[in-house]
């Protein structure tokens, strides 16, 4: 008889953890003003205190983190157009979760558009409003065509 296997105990990877940080990070950011990366360095040491952050790939988290930070001018431009309302009027958590799946399809060109997709989505259904996820999934899914063009025909062709 062999032994089970040790699950893990929520069965999240350390990437969507490190997604979760992400976004916890990222909201905070927002919340305190979105502006500041003087900020990030305290923002970034708090959500290492959480004793699960161990569990998530730090790497990556500082990747999202930093990268949507530094970059949120330039996301925000690339999703607008596919949002039906101002940008004061997304909850924090929506406009964090679009930051980091934009920031995604552009730069983690590695994590196919359609995972990014889904693990905003996933992001949008634990941690945003009730029907966030079919926002997120809409916006997401009309600029994944503008930013992985060859990726997603090729997707549509198979």
């Amino acid at each position: 008889m062999t032994e089970p296997v040790a699950a893990r105990p929520s069965g999240r990877s350390a990437r969507r953890r490190a997604r979760e940080f992400a976004l916890q990070g990222t909201y905070e950011w927002l919340v305190k003003g979105g502006v500041d990366q003087t900020d990030l360095t305290a923002i970034d040491a708090n959500v290492r205190e959480n004793e699960e952050f161990a569990q998530a790939d730090a790497a990556f988290f500082r990747t999202l983190l930093y990268g949507v930070t530094r970059e949120a001018a330039t996301l925000r431009e690339a999703f607008t157009p596919f949002v039906d309302r101002p940008l004061a009027e997304l909850s924090p958590v929506e406009h964090a979760i679009l930051l980091i799946g934009t920031f995604e399809l552009l730069h983690q060109v590695e994590v196919p558009y359609k995972v990014v997709i889904n693990e905003a989505v996933e992001l949008a259904k634990s941690f945003g409003g009730t029907d966030g996820f079919k926002f997120v999934n809409g916006v997401l899914d009309k600029l994944a065509p503008q930013l992985r063009a060859a990726e997603v025909e090729a997707a549509r062709r198979r």
